[in-house]
This record gives structure tokens, sequence and C-alpha cells, in this order.
């Protein structure tokens, strides 16, 4: 595995720690589609959250979520979609989300979560 994708597994697991310790319930992770995968599907009473979950080491190229653009946002939600359709949810109030992930050379984990991204 490349470092890079290293870095990212880890920071979907902080992700998935952070906001299972919130009350959030994972239902998926890393769950592919047709066009892409979704990072993290998650529940959180009768709202479906889906989590794009951006790490990094530090913030020299920007901060995390700065790397969620309108593209990546569009497919997330057809990738929404295309979930609720394979899985026959049950009709949830669906909201994306962004969890940002520092990982600094000493210390633990700073994580941002950014809710209702669009």
């Amino acid at each position: 595995m490349r470092a890079k994708d290293a870095v990212g597994r880890y920071g979907e697991q902080v992700a998935a720690r952070y906001l299972t310790e919130r009350g959030y319930e994972v239902l998926e992770r890393n769950w592919r589609g047709t066009r892409g995968e979704l990072d993290l599907v998650t529940r959180r009473g009768g709202t479906l959250v889906v989590v794009e979950v951006k790490t990094r080491r530090g913030t020299g190229f920007g901060h995390p979520a700065e790397a969620v653009t309108r593209a990546k946002l569009d497919r997330i939600r057809r990738l929404t979609a295309e979930w609720l359709h394979t899985r026959a949810a049950p009709r949830y109030e669906v909201r994306i989300d962004v969890v940002a992930v520092i990982l600094p050379r000493a210390g633990a984990a700073q994580v941002e979560h950014l809710q209702g991204v669009l």
C-alpha cells in the first residue's frame, strides 16, 4: 500500500471513531458504486449522513476540506442516490458532511467535522 493510501485509510478510521463516539452509526465503509466510492455512510437518528473524509499530514497544501470541490460533491450526491436505490433504504433525511483529519508529526490527530456542506 502506498504511503498516501495508508494515510487516507488511517484518516477514515479516525473519522469513523470520532463519529461513533458522537452517536453516529457507521452503516458502510468504502462503499463502491458504479462511478466511485463513498468513504463512510452513517446514520444518526433519522438522518442518513454520507461522509467524505479528507486526510493530510499538515496544511502546507491547504486545509484537507479544500480538496472537496463542487465536482466531488456532485459525484457524492450521485453515489448517495445510487446507495439509497440499491439498499431500498427507508426514507431518510440525507446530509453530506466532510470530516477533515490532520495528522501532525507528533500528538493526536486533529479532526474537524463540517456538517451539511451542500
